[in-house]
């Protein structure tokens, strides 16, 4: 085998660069959320939840692509910092629901900078943003059909 045909090669994994792009955008994230005292996933919870509160511990799972032993400290922890509520259900007691504290639901307001604080610092125009998320959003699509199938 050739050489430039080594499927080995760093240069040739699809993986790493977006390894390497959540990775960078994590490190971009992470002075703009200090702010709000927040980490990059507790942003996420908390965007799922100012679009609906509450939400079960297995919906908010499904919608940010996490199992529940990443997502139950995550939350214990957001918890402990007043920013949600966890809540047996009372229709089904093995669910647990999260709901938004006045202190998370507070925070909204801030975080509305967010988004355009990031888009303005990558240098890419709206439309190549509108691409590049339905780009990416196009394989998260695949590669969860993928991880279904191979489950």
């Amino acid at each position: 085998m050739r050489d430039d045909m080594d499927f080995l090669r760093l240069d040739l994994q699809v993986c790493f660069p977006l390894y390497a792009a959540s990775n960078l955008f994590g490190r971009l994230y992470r002075p703009v959320l200090a702010r709000l005292g927040l980490t990059y996933p507790q942003y996420l919870v908390m965007l799922v939840l100012w679009e609906q509160a509450p939400q079960s511990v297995g919906a908010l799972g499904e919608r940010l692509h996490l199992d529940s032993g990443t997502l139950t400290p995550l939350l214990k922890r957001m918890e402990a910092a007043g920013l949600v509520t966890r809540q047996r259900d009372a229709t089904d007691e093995r669910r647990v629901l999260v709901g938004v504290t006045a202190q998370g639901a507070a925070l909204k307001d801030a975080a509305r900078a967010v988004p355009a604080t990031l888009a303005g610092g990558l240098g890419l125009s709206a439309d190549e943003l509108a691409d590049l998320r339905a780009t990416v959003q196009h394989l998260v699509g695949v590669l969860a059909t993928a991880e279904a199938e191979v489950a």
